[in-house]
């Protein structure tokens, strides 16, 4: 996992699974989640990209 990815996982999650996956169920999910509440988006930002 390279710099910029931890970076983008900490400050923009879904961006940052929108570049490991594209867009699609990932980044749906890591959206809805950020939404929600920015931590669960970091979580499930650094579990998808791990």
């Amino acid at each position: 996992m390279s710099i910029l990815t931890i970076i983008l996982n900490i400050l923009l999650p879904p961006l940052a699974v929108a570049m490991q996956h594209g867009i699609g169920k990932q980044f749906l999910i890591s959206l809805l989640l950020t939404i929600i509440g920015w931590l669960p988006g970091v979580i499930h930002a650094f579990i998808v990209n791990s």
